[in-house]
């Protein structure tokens, strides 16, 4: 018998400590309580959160902003690692699904940067995490590609989720490998862009792409965007005036929730610091897709085939042999007396 989960969900809409992770991550485990308190089992948050976004692309020359890169590579993370940590002790401490963007740091080469969701159960344990697969416009020159190996949904208590983030939820593609892959609740993880085009009303495209996903998908989607804090304005004021009139424009942050019907569920967010809360019932998702089913009856395949590449792409491939030469010698290795294991070897 087919028994869907019901569930409460919060979608953190708010500002990082500007590229100081240690106290992002306080934040990120304060807010994770709070929701928790409030009732929730999934607490999404925004894109690269941790800790902070490159505002600067969008004002400053590449060379004007290659110091604020360094800032950047500084405060990103590794996965796994102490802060990531942190966060997953207090998902498991409060017993709640979490999904956070940070920025990760690749462990073998200090400037290359994803901008990457994890995913993290109840149990404190790291359920995957999903690189963003095209960094959007001004982004490329910050962040490296993601690859299909992070284009996964994991079965979980709450229900089979997955995420993008920002610009790649309007990726057909991505979002069809998601809900091939049965999934019913999507994290959209966003950040404020104010210094988008002059015409571009960024807090209704946002809201706009996570509509299109839950009616074409018939899934829920909750939608978590950061906002930009005086502190951010304050950083670029002194050298780059025209940077506050443009981090300051409104409708430039959407947080909420869409039902599969593609409607907004309960009051959004627009712009200002808050959480949204939302329950959700995945047996919801059964009846429109009587109508609509893109991943099954209402398709295909004999004439579509979408083949999705999951291998991990490295930078290099090392080939060792069995007798490969070692050097890793302890003190006494060196003066003749090996061990009997190293012998053998």
């Amino acid at each position: 018998m087919l028994n869907l989960p019901q569930c409460k969900v919060a979608a953190v809409q708010a500002a990082p400590v500007f590229l100081d992770t240690d106290a992002t991550v306080e934040k990120v485990c304060h807010l994770i309580k709070e929701a928790a308190n409030k009732g929730a089992q999934l607490v999404a948050f925004p894109e690269v959160f941790i800790a902070g976004y490159p505002y600067w692309n969008w004002f400053m020359s590449p060379v004007e902003g290659s110091p604020w890169f360094e800032k950047l590579a500084r405060s990103a993370i590794e996965i796994p690692g102490p802060e990531i940590h942190r966060v997953a002790q207090a998902a498991k401490a409060n017993g709640v699904h979490v999904v956070v963007g940070v920025n990760e740091r690749n462990r073998n080469g200090i400037g290359t940067i994803y901008n990457t969701l994890v995913f993290i159960g109840p149990d404190g344990k790291i359920l995957g995490r999903h690189r963003k697969l095209i960094p959007t416009w001004a982004e490329k020159l910050t962040w490296a590609n993601g690859d299909g190996a992070s284009l996964r949904v994991y079965d979980t208590a709450i229900g089979k989720l997955g995420g993008l983030a920002c610009g790649e939820n309007t990726n057909t593609l991505a979002r069809f490998s998601l809900l091939a892959q049965g999934e019913l609740l999507h994290v959209a993880s966003y950040i404020s862009l104010p210094v988008a085009p002059p015409d571009y009303d960024m807090s209704e495209a946002i809201k706009v792409r996570a509509m299109a996903h839950s009616f074409e998908g018939k899934v829920y989607t909750v939608v978590s965007c950061s906002t930009v804090s005086d502190e951010i304005i304050q950083a670029f004021r002194s050298t780059h005036p025209q940077a506050e009139k443009m981090l300051r424009r409104k409708n430039s942050a959407f947080s909420g929730v869409i039902g599969p019907d593609g409607r907004v569920i309960g009051k959004p967010l627009i712009d200002k610091e808050g959480i949204v809360y939302a329950d959700i019932d995945l047996s919801k998702c059964i009846q429109p897709r009587q109508m609509h089913d893109i991943v099954g009856h209402y398709n295909r395949f004999d004439i579509f085939d979408l083949r999705v590449n999951r291998l991990p792409q490295q930078s290099a491939q090392f080939i060792d042999t069995p007798a490969q030469e070692s050097f890793d010698y302890e003190p006494d290795e060196i003066s003749g007396n090996s061990h009997e294991s190293d012998r053998r070897a």
